[in-house]
């Protein structure tokens, strides 16, 4: 019985794993391809090289993920992204989606 106790306590010490969640990045006809890609550099930290084949990805399909971190993480670097698309005028889409 001691040793059930004994598991117990070590199960409730252990923090929770904070749930992760997806930056997705979608296809428009009207971003520039080179926006893009200053985004996944800027925002994503991703090398140049990585950003460009991460955004031949999003421009052949419909979407990619750019990134998966902690909520808070990924709404921030979501937010950015559309900000700054914004104040460049382009209808640039990110969102940020619990991951399965």
């Amino acid at each position: 019985m001691a040793i059930k106790e004994n598991i117990r306590e070590q199960t409730k010490s252990r923090g929770k794993i904070p749930r992760q969640y997806q930056v997705l990045i979608y296809n428009d006809d009207f971003t520039p391809m080179d926006f893009v890609v200053e985004v996944l550099m800027q925002i994503f930290d991703k090398e140049e090289q990585a950003a460009v084949s991460l955004m031949m990805s999003i421009h052949t399909g419909s979407y990619a993920v750019a990134g998966v971190y902690p909520r808070d993480i990924a709404q921030t670097k979501a937010a950015e992204a559309v900000q700054w698309a914004r104040e460049e005028k382009y209808p640039l889409k990110v969102e940020a989606v619990c991951a399965p």
